[in-house]
């Protein structure tokens, strides 16, 4: 096999969350092998989207409240109207909420589905209309090591349910739509270090607990989840669907 399967020259890559965190990792990745970004994000970040056209790469933005129940749906069809075509979509965009379950507000358990697993759902539903249309194209879905294990010592029943839903969700859609030259993968992160977790590693107990309970015993970075996203959205992984593949430092092997 020659490294030319890890190519994505002349590909479209619509990323969700791409302008911080394991997002923007993904995005920089696509865009060294070759394709060309839409990036969407809530919150626009002028400095993020610099640096991927600085880099040389192909960009495009748009701003999308993963929160409207229409967000999804529009992102999509103004994608594939911007760029005539959708070959990768990444729904990366994602919210982590801890807390007690006997106490944890209705609010933030709504958010935390509606932008976790809802919008991520709504987003497949329609890109699976240009790419049916394509007849071709690739869904990688970001969930995590949630969706396997219950982490400590935070409380996150609500996230873990909404991770391991979108492992399920990635395998049902790859099963139906694998006829038609769809696939549709998962990666699922261990701890990496991003905005998002950024709180727990600056509070001593936790950061030790996570990197006691990872055998490697050291972080990983966005960069460690965009090299596998290549190989999930190219060439190279023609006969792979259906997978979640783990990025964890080997947390989950014990």
């Amino acid at each position: 096999m020659t490294m030319e399967r890890f190519r994505l020259d002349g590909k479209v890559a619509l990323v969700t969350g791409g302008t911080r965190g394991i997002g923007f990792g993904i995005a920089r990745s696509l865009g060294e092998a070759g394709a060309r970004l839409v990036v969407s994000s809530r919150t626009p970040r002028s400095d993020a989207i610099e640096a991927l056209k600085g880099a040389g790469f192909q960009v495009d933005y748009i701003a999308t409240d993963m929160l409207d129940p229409e967000g999804p749906r529009r992102l999509v069809e103004q994608a594939t109207a911007l760029t005539g075509r959708l070959d990768i979509l990444v729904n990366n965009a994602g919210i982590a909420e801890h807390g007690d379950t006997e106490t944890f507000p209705l609010e933030k358990y709504r958010r935390l589905m509606t932008t976790n697993l809802d919008s991520v759902f709504f987003a497949c539903q329609a890109a699976l209309t240009p790419m049916r249309e394509q007849q071709s194209g690739v869904i990688l879905n970001i969930g995590s090591i949630s969706g396997y294990v219950s982490n400590i010592p935070q409380r996150q029943a609500a996230y873990n349910a909404s991770k391991a839903a979108i492992h399920m969700l990635t395998k049902s859609l790859a099963s139906d739509y694998a006829i038609e030259n769809i696939r549709v993968n998962a990666i699922a992160p261990g701890y990496i270090m991003t905005d998002m977790t950024a709180d727990g590693f600056d509070d001593p107990v936790t950061a030790g607990v996570w990197t006691d309970m990872t055998p490697m015993r050291k972080v990983g970075s966005a960069d460690d989840i965009g090299a596998a996203a290549v190989y999930l959205c190219s060439d190279a992984s023609s006969y792979v669907t259906g997978e979640v593949l783990v990025i964890d430092g080997g947390y989950t092997l014990r």
